[in-house]
């Protein structure tokens, strides 16, 4: 597999600057760019997969959020939500010097895909031409939020990075099935290698504060929240994919129904046999998102 190209931008927070960092796949002056974010405890490694198979139309861009893998931890736990994500995002497209983007979003990334998306010029212009949501939408399942609480931000430590793979395969069963070194690739870059008074280990490479502010969300703040998503939702006019999987925790039928039906009327897949959420390495899953954003291109 090619190797991307890193780099990083950096991005204004209430404390001052952090280091975002993002990979690059694809012809450097292609002016024509994907961006494609991950969800709440993951990394950009996420879409290498995807990335490459798209590299060929677009340069791709593949950041990690703020608190997740290279990226820096912000100093204010609070700032890990994602009108502060979508900020930074902004800050990327910027530096992508794009004029638009096309964009496909995991779970949080969706939501911060979503809320660029909704974001207007003095032309009334969209700094995203077409949107891939996967497996989320403006209403999120009180089972999901809780089964994901329940081992966000856990002090966690694994002898080999096989235990930890292990691990976040017992956790992560939406995923669908994948062979042994499918996830283990999937699952290499969640890590980090630390040597300390304990011995060596592995640990997750995210912040454990992000667990802060979704710890600290109330019924209250949750439907406020709900609220202004589907707001955003509903003033899209971009053409949009909603891919579920049919087994999703986090994403209802209904739900996604109800965005075939508003805002940008979504073109809704479910995958069956797959619950939250589909990694998009499987070659059908690529192939779908291929030929949503190359769809009448030759």
């Amino acid at each position: 597999m090619t190797a991307p190209r890193t780099h990083h931008v950096s991005c204004l927070d209430s404390r001052g600057l952090h280091r975002m960092v993002y990979r690059e796949w694809g012809d450097p002056a292609n002016p024509r760019v994907l961006v494609c974010v991950h969800g709440l405890t993951r990394q950009g490694r996420d879409f290498d997969t995807l990335a490459l198979a798209m590299s060929d139309r677009y340069r791709v861009l593949c950041p990690d959020v703020a608190g997740r893998g290279e990226s820096d931890w912000l100093a204010d736990p609070m700032g890990y939500i994602v009108p502060s994500y979508a900020a930074d995002m902004v800050t990327l497209l910027a530096r992508s010097g794009a004029q638009q983007v096309d964009w496909v979003g995991t779970s949080m990334g969706g939501l911060i895909g979503l809320g660029v998306a909704s974001l207007l010029d003095r032309e009334g212009r969209s700094p995203v031409r077409r949107l891939v949501l996967n497996d989320v939408g403006p209403t999120i399942r009180v089972e999901a939020v809780k089964r994901i609480g329940s081992y966000l931000g856990l002090p966690q430590r694994w002898a080999t990075l096989e235990e930890g793979a292990e691990y976040l395969r017992s956790i992560s069963s939406g995923f669908g099935p994948h062979s042994d070194e499918t996830w283990l690739a999937l699952s290499r870059p969640q890590f980090k290698r630390v040597s300390d008074a304990q011995g060596e280990g592995w640990m997750p490479r995210y912040d454990p504060a992000i667990a802060v502010p979704f710890g600290a969300t109330t019924p209250e703040m949750a439907a406020l929240g709900e609220a202004m998503l589907w707001q955003r939702f509903d003033a899209l006019r971009c053409p949009t994919l909603l891919i579920r999987g049919a087994e999703s925790d986090l994403l209802s039928h209904e739900t996604a129904l109800e965005m075939t039906r508003r805002g940008p009327k979504a073109r809704l897949v479910e995958l069956p046999g797959i619950g939250h959420a589909p990694t998009l390495v499987a070659p059908e899953q690529v192939a779908l998102v291929r030929e949503f954003l190359l769809e009448g291109e030759g």
